[in-house]
């Protein structure tokens, strides 16, 4: 095996079988048997403040995931109504609503839109219940959302009210965070997992094309870097990165 095979195939052990803790594929053969039983169908949503949030951090975890069997749900916490230069709200709402359900249609994913509006999301009581409402509705067993620390304000209050959800729903689902242009909108942004994304990287790039109106070639720049980096980092050519969210305590000496 040449250096270049070992860093492969290094890389993808550092993913393992699993993605975010759900398994992928078929289970191993047990006892012997020839025959392999399916894996428990599971769901995640991945919520994000605007159309093409999900597809941009996340893309290539939800085809993973979608691919394995799994059940993904896509949910915009507003509509983009603000992201259409010269168009009015509801225009601007409806072209990405479009793109929205063709980005969907790539992922495999299920979409949801939310009640909010672009560029001006809030965080109050009422948002509060709303998304605590709907995560309990959907009972997921995995949510990826914005990490909160985040200098777009629409992506920080996603985070916000989905942490909230997830303390107020006694924890019953595993939280984790991706990274939106990390350094210009996620701050101090630390992983505690990544995923191996080489085998869907073209369907994530097929998905986040489909938002149009978004001039995706210059937001892209950012989000092809971060893919190179966090691949880097475990060895394969592409990857993205989540960090986890847990009120455990440290182990102390």
């Amino acid at each position: 095996m040449n250096r270049r095979e070992m860093i492969k195939k290094t890389g993808a052990a550092a993913v393992g079988a699993t993605v975010l803790g759900l398994p992928m594929g078929m289970s191993a053969q047990e006892n012997g048997s020839n025959h392999t039983a399916p894996r428990k169908r599971l769901k995640v949503l991945a919520i994000g403040a605007h159309p093409d949030d999900p597809e941009t951090c996340c893309g290539g975890t939800m085809c993973l995931l979608t691919e394995a069997g799994h059940e993904v749900v896509c949910v915009y916490l507003t509509r983009g109504e603000a992201g259409i230069a010269g168009k009015s709200h509801s225009e601007a709402a409806a072209i990405r609503v479009v793109e929205s359900e063709n980005a969907c249609k790539v992922t495999g994913a299920r979409h949801i839109f939310m009640s909010q509006v672009d560029g001006n999301t809030e965080v109050n009581l009422e948002r509060y219940k709303e998304m605590r409402e709907l995560i309990d509705r959907e009972n997921p067993d995995i949510v990826m959302t914005h990490w909160p620390l985040d200098g777009h304000r629409d992506h920080a209050c996603c985070g916000i009210l989905v942490m909230d959800a997830w303390r107020r729903l006694d924890r019953r689902f595993k939280l984790f965070y991706f990274e939106a242009m990390s350094g210009t909108q996620s701050q101090m942004f630390h992983p505690t997992h990544w995923v191996n994304i080489e085998s869907v990287l073209e369907r994530k790039h097929e998905a986040c094309n489909c938002h149009v109106s978004q001039g995706m070639d210059e937001i892209y720049h950012w989000h092809k870097t971060m893919e190179h980096f966090r691949g880097l980092e475990c060895r394969c050519e592409a990857a993205e990165a989540f960090a986890q969210h847990s009120d455990a305590l440290p182990t102390l000496p």
